[in-house]
This record gives structure tokens, C-alpha cells and sequence, in this order.
């Protein structure tokens, strides 16, 4: 199963970064290359405050924001309101989708860790999706040592 993490190291307190843990937050860290849809009642919550261990709502992929590319369940296993989140998801494209996002107070700031591993549903694709992933999330941290200063870990 393909398999890769980002880390970044913030200058922003652990605390405060958990806060911007909405569907916006997220949709800020994926500009300009995705955007995801959300209920309204999902969008401005704090994914912390998500329920967890069931499936909570199917969300648009939408490439450059406005290109449906993918329809993705969200499931999330953990929530740590402490350390960030376990998700365990389906889509369209993918069997299977994990994300898990490690937010951990460090000396600067805090350090952010996205490992994600996938299984898509087509047989051999896998190799196909993996350098666009990638990219994905080095536009998700690059943005976010951006927006709070900082560097790659």
C-alpha cells in the first residue's frame, strides 16, 4: 500500500493550530489545487469536535475548486482533540484512504505531521495517484509554513 508523510515545524503553539482544524482550514491548505464540500454544519466546525467511528459525509473533490474529480465518505477512527486525527475514508477513486495529522508542541512553535496511505480501486493505479498526492500535500505545507512561518522537517 502506498505510503508517504509530510512534516512541518510552525511557528505557532500546538494549541492554537488545532483550532484551525475546520473543513475552511483545510480548504485554505489545499488552495489552489482542491477544494472539498462540506454540509454547512461541517464547515466551520472544528474537526476535533467530529464524531468518530462512523461515516459522517460525502464530500466533493473539486480540482482548482470548481472540477468535480472525486466523491470522498469521511470516517475518522481517533480524534485526539490534543493531537490531531486518525481518518480512515473511502472514495470513488480509493478503496481506501488514511490520513493521519500529528500536531506536537515543539520549541518554536509545533510540528505538523500528515502520513497518508491509500489503496485505490483499480488495480495498478496506485503508482499513477501517488506523485499527485504528494504534490497535494506539499502545497498543504507549503501553505501552511506560509501562512504561520517555519520550515519542512
Amino acid at each position: 500500500m502506498p505510503t508517504f508523510t509530510f512534516s512541518s515545524d510552525l511557528q505557532v503553539p500546538a494549541e492554537k493550530f488545532l483550532t484551525t482544524l475546520t473543513m475552511v482550514g483545510v480548504n485554505a491548505e489545499l488552495s489552489p489545487l482542491v477544494r472539498m464540500t462540506a454540509p454547512e454544519s461541517f464547515s466551520a466546525r472544528s474537526i476535533l469536535d467530529w464524531p468518530k467511528q462512523q461515516r459522517l459525509f460525502q464530500s466533493w473533490i473539486l480540482l482548482f475548486g470548481f472540477l468535480p474529480i472525486d466523491r470522498h465518505t469521511f470516517f475518522f477512527e481517533d480524534i485526539d482533540s490534543n493531537e490531531g486525527f486518525s481518518e480512515r475514508s473511502t472514495s470513488w477513486t480509493n478503496e481506501f484512504w488514511g490520513h493521519k495529522r500529528k500536531v506536537v508542541s515543539a520549541e518554536s512553535g509545533c510540528r505538523v505531521t500528515d502520513t497518508v496511505d491509500f489503496k485505490s480501486r483499480v488495480p495498478l493505479i496506485d503508482a499513477l495517484l501517488k506523485p499527485i498526492y504528494q504534490v497535494v500535500f506539499w502545497c498543504r505545507h507549503t501553505n501552511l509554513r506560509r501562512r504561520y512561518g517555519g520550515s519542512a522537517s
